[in-house]
């Protein structure tokens, strides 16, 4: 059966397409524009967004599995709702949900709440389903780069508890062994949620240790106070996301983002392979600097 993508275009989104690929499914993708994928020879495009129910009944057509990525929107949740009612009037069953570590806890953290509420929408509904719940994202990284570099600041307020930062490529390859999995049981399997970490927690002071490491200079850590953060987001997206994104550092600082024993060793197994980790994520970007 095919494995219909949401949010094919974006940071996790093309590496599960890519993943799924691999591996020999086949795959349908919901994009807004079909000029900016340059997906793989196979992969059947269908433009639209997820708040046009006929283009979402034409999407989930002859398709059965649904990994569903919604990125931070003002109608995250709505979209999630609609997107979730219409895969399972048209047969879906199973789904794989991109969440986000902590959703059952940070709740006062917009996004962190809204994916919470599709978790609970994705049970009560039925799904066969696994949660992949992601800490932040070594990816979120190239956002600030050039601070980091040309500055010798790392800015992002990550605080001194720790924070399990994952890459982007580890959690696609996992989606897709999910996708995979599920699509191709017999019959439903239970729920089953998964933390996405990565192999090491690392607080602020920590990954600016890492920059001076690879760069062979002092790298200061900008320091918990997320004020000029939520401040510089302003300047290049609405301000009520850069105050939710402020609402997550402060959230970092107070509480890390930090695994449950074993997660690690959990991922380790289902990859067959240790985890990507910030070091060498850091060093192939100072390498192509």
């Amino acid at each position: 059966m095919t494995i219909l993508v949401t949010g094919a275009t974006g940071r996790v989104g093309r590496h599960v397409v890519d993943q799924l690929v691999k591996r020999d499914a086949a795959v349908r993708v919901l994009v807004r524009d079909p000029s900016k994928t340059g997906f793989p020879a196979g992969v059947e495009i269908v433009q639209g967004e997820l708040l046009d129910i006929d283009v979402l009944r034409r999407a989930f057509a002859g398709v059965k599995t649904l990994f569903l990525l919604n990125a931070v929107a003002g109608d995250e949740f709505t979209q999630a709702l609609i997107t979730l009612n219409i895969a399972r009037e048209q047969g879906v069953d199973r789904v794989v949900y991109l969440s986000v570590i902590h959703s059952d806890r940070f709740v006062n953290v917009p996004h962190f709440a809204v994916k919470l509420g599709a978790e609970r929408m994705i049970e009560q509904m039925g799904f066969s389903a696994t949660i992949l719940r992601p800490a932040y994202f070594i990816d979120n990284e190239l956002m600030i780069k050039d601070v980091i570099l040309n500055h010798d600041v790392y800015p992002m307020p990550i605080g001194g508890r720790g924070i399990a930062m994952v890459d982007a490529r580890d959690i696609a390859e996992v989606a897709a062994i999910e996708l995979i999995r599920r699509d191709g049981a017999p019959g439903k399997l239970p729920i089953d949620i998964i933390n996405l970490v990565g192999p090491d927690t690392l607080t602020g002071s920590d990954v600016a240790t890492i920059w001076s490491d690879i760069l062979g200079r002092p790298v200061a850590y900008g320091g918990d106070d997320p004020t000029g953060f939520e401040q510089n987001l302003a300047t290049v997206m609405p301000k009520w996301m850069a105050y939710e994104m402020r609402l997550m550092a402060e959230r970092f600082v107070s509480d890390g983002m930090l695994p449950e024993p074993g997660d690690v060793e959990r991922l380790t197994a289902l990859l067959g392979r240790s985890l990507r980790t910030y070091s060498s994520f850091a060093a192939a970007i100072a390498a192509s600097a």
